[in-house]
């Protein structure tokens, strides 16, 4: 990516409704130049789609946490399918698989704390592949939405 392509991504994850016009006239090329430079990034994968912001607490999910668990035994069968049933899960948000003293760290959202306590009593702990699991209540979320370059290093 050159530093056109990065200012483009730039503008998009700012506001991702801008029109072309609008992100060409910011970075200074014809809008032209714009709409295939944007095609390219969709192809090589860079722009993987567009989504909107929603705030959890609009939808009733006012409880977020995010839950480390070990799972047994640790294979990738037993990983790949735990990592695609846990993220169907209406409650779940993200489900990253980590390494260290915790297989998976899952991003949860629930109405309440007694939604919650079901979700890890009903769903997580009756799992036969978890052999433990701890749960962080989270109170506050700052998410980063634009990403600059890193230095160089």
């Amino acid at each position: 990516m050159d530093e056109l392509d990065s200012a483009i991504v730039r503008h998009l994850q700012e506001d991702a409704r801008q029109t072309n016009r609008e992100i060409a006239r910011k970075v200074g090329i014809a809008p032209s130049t714009c709409l295939e430079r944007i095609r390219l990034l969709r192809e090589r994968g860079v722009i993987r789609g567009y989504h909107a912001d929603i705030d959890l607490a609009s939808l009733n999910r006012g409880v977020r946490a995010l839950v480390a668990a070990q799972v047994r035994p640790l294979s990738r069968a037993v990983i790949d399918e735990f990592q695609r049933s846990i993220s169907e899960l209406p409650e779940v948000l993200s489900v990253y698989v980590t390494a260290g003293s915790d297989d998976f760290l899952i991003e949860v959202t629930t109405p309440d704390i007694d939604a919650l306590h079901a979700f890890l009593a009903d769903r997580l702990a009756l799992r036969r592949e978890i052999v433990g699991f701890r749960t962080s209540i989270v109170f506050r979320h700052l998410r980063k939405t634009t990403l600059g370059p890193l230095p160089p290093g």
